[in-house]
């Protein structure tokens, strides 16, 4: 994290020199209160919430149901053969496994949720994308800032907040 806002700090002290000496045209706008405007990315969020919350309740079952089979294993190991011992350590290693990979196929890297999110949400994110693109061919900017994550910006005029400019491109009204 301190290298990233290192870096960030450097980049915006070499944006602004560049950009004082050769009179470059900027604008800011962000992102996160422009998606919050779009009808579709609303539902979007909605279904993906609804689907990672269904998904946490399955795997919250089979964790009730595995920390139940380690509790009867405690309980039980010492009137078990060690044979039963070893059979019953094995189902509970699987288990166990099973619970991880699910963890993993549904919330993981590329997992079920982060695959329903490029179906449901890139699209919306590549309808602003374009709309930013129209708007700074319009205007002649050289660049378009996003203040809503990773960048912070200390101080931003307001009249250089261009997300309602965006909201229009894309039809939507405010």
């Amino acid at each position: 994290m301190h290298f990233n806002k290192l870096f960030t700090v450097v980049a915006f002290s070499l944006f602004f020199v560049f950009a004082a000496q050769a009179q470059t045209k900027y604008a800011v706008i962000n992102t996160k209160y422009i998606l919050e405007k779009i009808p579709e990315y609303k539902e979007a969020d909605k279904k993906l919430k609804a689907l990672g919350d269904q998904w946490q309740s399955e795997i919250d079952a089979k964790q009730i149901a595995l920390d139940k089979m380690y509790k009867n294993y405690e309980a039980e190991q010492f009137m078990l053969s060690e044979e039963l011992k070893k059979k019953r350590e094995d189902e509970l290693f699987v288990r166990e496994k099973e619970l991880r990979d699910l963890q993993k196929k549904r919330f993981g890297y590329e997992g079920d949720l982060f695959k329903e999110r490029q179906k449901l949400v890139k699209p919306i994110q590549d309808k602003v994308y374009n709309a930013v693109q129209k708007l700074a061919a319009s205007y002649a900017y050289d660049f378009i800032l996003d203040k809503s994550e990773g960048i912070t910006i200390i101080f931003a005029d307001p009249k250089l907040d261009k997300s309602d400019e965006v909201l229009r491109q894309l039809g939507i009204n405010n």
